[in-house]
């Protein structure tokens, strides 16, 4: 697997942490794939009054197999990027669960998270 073109995951104290990349307004919830490190989803959601990221949330949740309430968003409520916390999920979890959904992933090294993702 090559890592520049997986979804990084982030181990973060007793969770972990996701990048996502958002179109809202889209024709239909779906994950589309690595984009720069990060996981691009589409949620039919309107970005208005925090609809898509709700749908968002609730999709990352169903994708990975954890209850809504374990991930939160972190950075990026008005921002087509993203940041959340799966809490008390491992990131070896989160790797597998995205390799089920045909998403390439991989464990990244612990450092200092940061918002945004990269494109390509």
């Amino acid at each position: 697997m090559d890592p520049s073109n997986a979804v990084e995951i982030l181990s973060h104290e007793t969770s972990s942490r996701l990048r996502l990349r958002v179109k809202a307004a889209a024709r239909r919830a779906r994950v589309i794939g690595a984009y720069g490190g990060a996981l691009k989803v589409e949620v039919q959601a309107p970005p208005e009054r925090g609809r898509a990221n709700e749908a968002v949330l609730e999709l990352v949740a169903d994708v990975l197999g954890v209850e809504r309430r374990r991930v939160e968003l972190i950075l990026g409520a008005t921002s087509q990027d993203k940041l959340v916390e799966i809490s008390g999920v491992a990131a070896s979890r989160i790797v597998a669960a995205l390799n089920r959904a045909g998403v390439a992933a991989h464990e990244s090294p612990k450092r200092p998270v940061r918002g945004g993702c990269g494109g390509s």
